[in-house]
């Protein structure tokens, strides 16, 4: 049975009662974009890879507990980056690809959240990032756009806990003078 025409709440429910074809065409839909994403992250194509495959190993064995409060790409991406955080604990930090690599490599699949995201690092928001010391937008990158959890970001950057969470309120409070500030 041919799941193209399911939303991606319908393959989820299939893939919970163990439909492979449902997961094959849930990792045609997402993979070019989580790809994607995650190389921003990683130079490590190897890393980028291993996470991207565990991503779908995770939504096969818990596609039954998505609770369809959210987008199905937010999910998803939650996943993903949580594989690639865990793989990258212990290591030293990869090196920042360029988008201009990115745009090489990959072939132009361009979602709705890489134009969110786009529009955002172009306006007052982008802006107000750029501003930021390197260590509290990374706090923010993490924690915010990355959707991670406090812990999982001071793992993620190799911080203490507390040293996160500090970061993280030091950010929003100069965002939000920043930001006010364009507004005046």
């Amino acid at each position: 049975m041919g799941h193209e025409d399911d939303t991606e709440e319908a393959l989820l429910a299939a893939i919970g009662r163990g439909d492979e074809t449902a997961l094959r065409e849930l990792v045609e839909r997402h993979s070019p974009w989580l790809v994607q994403r995650l190389r921003r992250r990683s130079s490590d194509e190897e890393l980028v890879a291993s996470a991207l495959q565990d991503t779908f190993v995770a939504v096969w064995r818990s596609a039954h507990r998505y609770r369809g409060d959210g987008q199905v790409g937010a999910w998803l991406w939650g996943i993903a980056i949580r594989q690639l955080a865990t793989r990258t604990r212990g290591r030293r930090a990869p090196a920042p690809v360029s988008d201009q690599l990115i745009a090489a490599l990959v072939p132009s699949v361009r979602s709705a959240e890489d134009d969110l995201l786009t529009a955002v690092e172009s306006g007052d928001l982008g802006g107000a990032l750029a501003a930021l010391s390197p260590e509290l937008r990374q706090a923010i990158q993490a924690t915010v756009i990355d959707g991670l959890t406090h812990r999982e970001a001071a793992r993620a950057l190799q911080i203490p806990l507390g040293t996160l969470k500090g970061r993280v309120r030091l950010a929003k409070n100069h965002l939000r003078r920043d930001l006010m500030r364009g507004m005046t």
